[in-house]
């Protein structure tokens, strides 16, 4: 029931703003929106592999620390039951393979922003 008002209130919404909605075009809102400022170059511009290089690896070691979190506050639970070794050789074997990682990008100049 609650999808169903979710999707009725949604497109009620949308169809008002079509009806009621100022329909004047002009050419200063058919440029694309830049943050307030004028288009400058290209829209088709290629960008460096680099930037999504970067970009990737933020998001792995953003992930890592997602991960970390859940497991330094269930660490004590575990410890209590006698796990703790197991549950920290595990963190320490996929924040190892994290560190490999990193040192192999590092090495091959994968950060480097020119």
């Amino acid at each position: 029931m609650l999808f169903g008002i979710g999707i009725v209130l949604g497109g009620g919404f949308v169809l008002v703003s079509y009806f009621i909605g100022q329909k004047k075009k002009s050419a200063e809102k058919e440029i694309p929106y830049e943050c307030g400022l004028d288009p400058v170059g290209s829209s088709h511009q290629r960008f460096s592999v680099k930037f999504y290089l970067i970009a990737m690896l933020f998001i792995l070691f953003d992930i890592e620390v997602v991960f970390l979190y859940p497991w330094a506050k269930i660490f004590n639970n575990f410890n209590d039951l006698g796990l703790g070794g197991l549950l920290f050789g595990e963190m320490a074997a996929f924040l190892g393979v994290l560190i490999l990682g990193l040192a192999y990008v590092w090495k091959r100049g994968a950060l480097e922003w020119e």
